[in-house]
């Protein structure tokens, strides 16, 4: 094994060890950390700002799986749960996962093992698949009440 070896079987101890295995994590929370202060700035609920416009929504007039995960992102930050789950119901339940999954990751390295999350279980990709386009064909359905879901 490496010095860089995280996975050793055996819980970090001592703050060296700690350190090393809360790096890559800690570095994760300060990128994301950039990113919320971009789009907090930005303020994609208000039209005209600098943040992209969604080219399939752009180009094409159709809501991809990820419209509205800027104002959902926005919202959630500002505590409005009902204007995120409106904005992007599918990427606000992710959201959800990506954190479970990063506090796995990271009590995992502070342990020295994995440590289980939705990522190991077996039907997650197919599962992620189907809503994913199941989620890209409702909210673009042109009646009632799909209409709703659009953004």
């Amino acid at each position: 094994m490496t010095a860089t070896t995280v996975y050793t079987g055996f819980p970090a101890q001592g703050a060296k060890a700690k350190l090393r295995a809360l790096g890559a994590p800690l570095a994760l929370v300060a990128g994301l950390g950039a990113c919320c202060a971009v789009v907090w700035a930005g303020d994609p609920t208000t039209p005209g700002g600098f943040l992209p416009v969604c080219p399939t929504k752009l180009l094409l007039g159709i809501d991809c799986p990820g419209c509205g995960g800027l104002r959902m992102a926005y919202s959630l930050m500002h505590g409005d749960i009902p204007a995120a789950v409106h904005y992007n119901a599918v990427s606000f339940v992710v959201v959800l996962l990506f954190v479970w999954s990063t506090v796995a990751w990271t009590v995992g390295r502070l342990r020295g093992r994995a440590v289980a999350s939705w990522l190991h279980w077996r039907w997650t990709p197919l599962a992620f698949s189907v809503v994913f386009v199941v989620w890209f064909v409702i909210r673009n359905l042109p009646f009632a009440p799909f209409t709703g879901l659009r953004v």
